[in-house]
Parts: structure tokens; sequence; C-alpha cells
């Protein structure tokens, strides 16, 4: 009986202690990499399409719709794994009605450079063009084709006349990611800076929650 009643404690704590965080699928590769790093086995991982990153209007009701389906699952602790990126205030909307937590910051460039350090850098980056390892990765598919670039290139002044450089921040080094993001600078160009920045504020804000 005092195996079962122990066994029984154990499993509603784990219950209990359950997070489920709702993610940009943008940034799904390093939420896994630090859930797995720091072992934060109560971590539930769920994304919404990562191409949302192109359409932020379809952020908010994303949002509503995961967290009603969270609930009725009969998850009490969310966590929303977006900055504001691009929703106007939607996501704090929503936070605030359902006494929930995001991602400090405006957008995913922010918390990965640090949201501090980006603000004071903002001066200098007022004209910058920002990847991250996703975009470098997905360049093409998140910024060339939905701006139709690759059906009319004569639209890259347009979009890109009033930058002055590409600035990829990158989470994990890697020299291929390196090369593309390289590679979509000339494809803009854009010069070339390059940033290590690691996991940022998304290593400290999941290992508080």
């Amino acid at each position: 009986m005092e195996t079962t009643r122990l066994h029984s404690e154990r499993t509603t704590l784990q219950k209990v202690q359950k997070i489920r965080v709702i993610a940009c699928g943008a940034i799904a590769r390093e939420i896994v990499a630090l859930v797995e790093r720091n072992h934060l086995d109560h971590v539930d991982l769920q994304c919404l399409p990562a191409i949302w990153h192109s359409y932020p209007h379809k952020i908010a009701p994303g949002m509503e719709a995961a967290i009603a389906e969270a609930r009725a699952e009969g998850i009490e602790r969310i966590f929303i794994g977006y900055a504001d990126c691009g929703t106007g205030g939607a996501l704090d909307a929503i936070c605030e009605r359902e006494g929930i937590e995001r991602l400090r910051g405006p957008h995913c460039y922010s918390f990965f450079a640090g949201n501090a350090d980006f603000a004071a850098g903002w001066d200098e980056d007022f004209t910058a063009f920002f990847l991250t390892d996703f975009l470098a990765r997905q360049f093409e598919a998140f910024v060339v084709v939905p701006l139709g670039l690759d059906r009319h290139p004569e639209l890259l002044e347009s979009y890109f006349g009033n930058y002055t450089k590409l600035v990829y921040l990158c989470q994990q080094k890697d020299p291929a990611l390196e090369e593309k993001a390289r590679a979509a600078a000339a494809f803009l160009g854009l010069q070339y800076e390059y940033r290590f920045t690691g996991y940022g504020d998304l290593a400290t804000e999941l290992k508080a929650i």
C-alpha cells in the first residue's frame, strides 16, 4: 500500500510540474537542444508553423487555439515561446487574459542577442537585416520566395534598398550555415557581419520556467 501511495504522489507531482511550451517552429531546434542540455524533462513542447514568422497576423489566433487545446487536455502550466514577433501586443493580451507568460523581447533576434544588448546596439543596427540559424538555413523558403524575389529580382531595391548590412546572429557554430548567411548577404547586396550569440535570453528563460 505504501509503495502504491508513493507512486501515486510521485505521478501527481510530475503532472503538476509539467509545463506546455507553445513555441514558434522557427526556434524548435534551439528549444529542443536546451531541453536536452539542461535535462528539462518537465517541458512539453508544441510548435506552431514556422512560416507564421512571415505572417504574424496568424500567430495570436493560432496561439489561442493551442492554449484552448492544452487546457482541454488538463494542462495548467503554459508558457508562450514567442516574443511579440510582430503581433502588435496581441500575444501580451493573451498572456494577461490567460495568466501566462511569454519570452521577453520584441522578436527572436533580440532575445537571441540578449534583449539588453540588442537594445543597446540598436543605433548601430538600425539598418541591419538579421538572420538566425533557422533563417540562414531557410533563407530561400522564408525570404526569397515569400517576397517573390525568385520571380521578380527587380524588387530587391524596393524591399532592401534602405538596409546596409546583413547580421547573422549565430546560435550554433556551423561553417555550412555561415556560408549560407554569406550567400544571403551577397544575394541581397548587403555587407555581411557575423555574431555568435548562442541561445541568449532563450536559455535563461527556459531554465527559469
